[in-house]
Formats: C-alpha cells, structure tokens, sequence
C-alpha cells in the first residue's frame, strides 16, 4: 500500500517551487500525493521566517500536522527551521534545512528504519557555496511555471533576516535551467516566470548575469513568455532595458523592490539607492516599453520613519504612478540591524501609514485598468469561472492584469486577442 503524503507551502514564490519539487520528488518515488487536510502517513512543511507572523504560521502548521495524524510522520523543511531548528522540535520529526530538500525522499527512508529521537539535516547555510539544482516537469498551474534560478542573497538589508536563512549569492547553471524549461515547453507550458531570493544577482557566483539567461530561455521552441520575478532598481541600465525590450518573448510587467520612497529611510534600510535613482529606471522601463505595469513592495513604520519621511514616501509612490504597490508593515526581526535602532515606530502608527498606502494603491490599480478599456490585449487563458450567471474563460496580459472573455468555449491554455469592452471583464 502507497504512503500518503501531504505537503503545505508558506512564503514566497521560490518556497512554492521548492514545496512543488519536493512533492514531484515524492510522487516519482511512489508517494501518493494527497491534500494537506486529510490524514496522511507523512506532512511536510516549508516554511517561512521573513516576518514574525511568518513565523508563528510556520508554528501554527506543524502544530496543526501534528494534530491530524499523531502517527505520521512530521517534517519542517525551509527558512524558520533553518533559522530557529530548536522552536519546532516539541512537534515534529524530522527538521530539513535549505539546501537539503532535493534529499526528501532520502531522508524519509532513513528516518523510517529507525524513527527514534529527531533526525536533524542542517548545513551550515552561511558558508555552502552549492546550489541545490531542484527540477521540475509540471506545476500545479497549467499555463505558467516559475522556475528557480538562484538562491541566497548578499545584500544584507537592515531589516531582513533572510540572508541569514538561504546563505550566499548561488546560481542554478544555465544549462540546467534551459533543460527545465525545454522539458515544460514539451509539457505545454508557454509562460515561464524566472525566479530567485535575490534574482538580480544572478551568475555574480559563476561569472555570467541575468542578462544572458535571460536571452538563453528566449530561444527555447514552444515558451511564447517570459516574466521576471522581484527585481532590484540597479539592475535596470540603459543596455539592459533596451535588451530586453527587444526580445518579442519579454511580458512588460516588471516588479522593482523599493521599500520606501524616502533617501534618508533608505539609507537606514541599507538599501544603496536613492528614490531619485529608482525614479530613473522606472524611466528607463518607461522609455523601451509602452505602458508597462510597474509593481512594488513598500515598507511603512521602518524605525526612526518620522511623518515627513512617510509623507515624502508617499508622494514619491504617487509620482511613479505603480500599477500596484504592496505593503507591509515593519516587522521587527532578532538579529538584524534594524531591530536594535532607536524610535520604533507603534503598531497603530503602521497600520495607519499602511492604510494610506494601500488606499493610494487602489486608486493606482483603478487609473491603470481604466487605460485598458477599448483597447485590445493578449491574453494566455487559465481557467474558467462564473461571475454575475455567466461563464467566463479567465487570463492575463503581457502586463499581468487579469482579464474574462464572456464564452462558454473552452480556451485553456491559449492565447487569445481580447478586446476589453467594459470594466467587468477586468477580474480581481
């Protein structure tokens, strides 16, 4: 009889294809794959630690896993446990750190011979200058795959932790990302987005840059897309949007961290730009593509945030007209810089910055789809839905906004001419 396995995913996108590798590792290997609320004979967590309520949901799972099936076997893969292994040995097994998940089903067997005490498979993250080359064939989206390329980061922002939780700047070799892709293109997948912890560091460790792998998934048969994941300003030069501007393949959504649009906030962030720097290449994607949806993260309530550095952020989101902002509200990490400076700001202050925030975002998103109307986009159709009694086939833009053709023909999976006639075709 096949094991059951269960697996939950938290965090980030490259968390998501390491948790969608693990469990094609599984499968390969017998495992019947089944959904994270039923019983099974295995859980797997991947979890996160970038806040402290990553954190406690990291917690939360383990305790949750534990709960289903005290008989199963529960294991805490990723960035909390790699961080803080101690917190979660009162409820789980086997405890498997960055850099040792394509072991999965190693580890597993070994663990099930003996299954005594805790099985613990840490590297010293710090210093491993190995990239863990995972692999996949198929995800659970149909249309679009995220391929990690790279991992770790040198960075090393005041207020992140992350660093500290993946390791050094390490490249996945070219060849080994143009062997996935070409196997997803055989698969049917026409858009790949290129993912990483730091994704602009690509190939500082191997000598090459993102500049030349992106060129490289440019030439694969079958890939009608490429998108590119969170994206440092300097990265953006005059040779590199030109570049890429002229690859028919590259979607004009691009995704540029900011973190604040304040230079003196900035500077306590240790993010080695100024705003006017960043309002520059916003430019520069603006000079080489038409329209091109520009989206961010911002952080509001970074200790020392007075009103004036909020308020000179906040006008400065608004004079780069993003087609989306997120933000998040300081979270306050053990070990890093940022938690040891002066005037934290209080929670009620952050949640009020970020509702001001998120309010102007709105209205952001609101004026940039307004623009769509009457034109005629692209769209790689996913999924089909019903909205008001009508059944619409459902996909993005080049510009990843999400539009609905009113049909009942099946389009999955094609790319498809729409016209946007009226608002309600812009799902959200």
């Amino acid at each position: 009889m096949r094991k059951k396995a269960a697996l939950h995913n938290l965090g980030c996108k490259v968390n998501a294809y390491e948790t969608e590798a693990m469990q094609e590792l599984l499968e390969d290997s017998g495992y019947e794959i089944v959904p994270f609320h039923e019983k099974a004979d295995i859980y797997i967590i991947n979890t996160c630690t970038v806040t402290n309520m990553a954190d406690r949901k990291s917690r939360q799972m383990l305790h949750r896993a534990r709960k289903m099936n005290p008989d199963a076997i529960v294991a805490a893969c990723g960035c909390y446990v790699q961080e803080k292994p101690e917190e979660v040995a009162d409820c789980v097994d086997i405890v498997i750190g960055n850099n040792r998940k394509k072991e999965i089903v190693h580890i597993l067997e070994e663990y099930e011979k003996g299954r005594e005490g805790i099985r613990k498979d840490l590297v010293d993250i710090g210093h491993t200058r190995e990239y863990e080359d995972l692999h996949l064939s198929r995800t659970a989206e149909h249309t679009r795959a995220y391929i990690k390329v790279q991992d770790g980061c040198n960075q090393f922002c005041s207020y992140c932790i992350i660093p500290y939780a993946r390791g050094r700047v390490r490249s996945r070799s070219m060849e080994s990302v143009r062997g996935e892709v070409e196997t997803l293109a055989r698969n049917g997948y026409q858009e790949v987005v290129l993912t990483g912890i730091h994704l602009s560091s690509y190939g500082i460790d191997t000598g090459t840059d993102l500049l030349s792998l992106i060129r490289t998934v440019h030439e694969v048969a079958g890939i009608k897309r490429i998108r590119l994941g969170s994206l440092e300003p300097r990265i953006i030069t005059e040779e590199f949007a030109e570049a890429i501007a002229g690859l028919p393949k590259m979607c004009p959504h691009f995704h540029l961290s900011l973190q604040s649009g304040c230079t003196e906030t900035l500077k306590r962030m240790n993010r080695r730009y100024t705003a006017e720097e960043y309002y520059e290449k916003c430019e520069l994607l603006r000079k080489y593509f038409r329209n091109p949806a520009l989206t961010t993260d911002v952080i509001v309530g970074f200790p020392g945030e007075t009103e004036e550095e909020f308020k000179a952020s906040r006008d400065f989101i608004d004079k780069v007209d993003f087609y989306e902002t997120h933000v998040f509200k300081y979270s306050r990490r053990e070990g890093t810089k940022a938690a040891a400076m002066p005037d934290q700001v209080p929670e009620e202050e952050k949640t009020r910055r970020s509702n001001i925030l998120l309010d102007l975002s709105r209205k952001k998103q609101a004026a940039y789809e307004q623009r769509l109307l009457g034109t005629t986009q692209e769209v790689l159709i996913e999924e089909e839905i019903r909205r008001n009694g009508e059944i619409y086939q459902v996909g993005h833009t080049r510009e990843y906004v999400k539009i609905g053709i009113r049909t009942e023909e099946k389009l999955a999976n094609r790319l498809v001419q729409i016209e946007i006639e009226n608002p309600f075709q812009i799902i959200h």
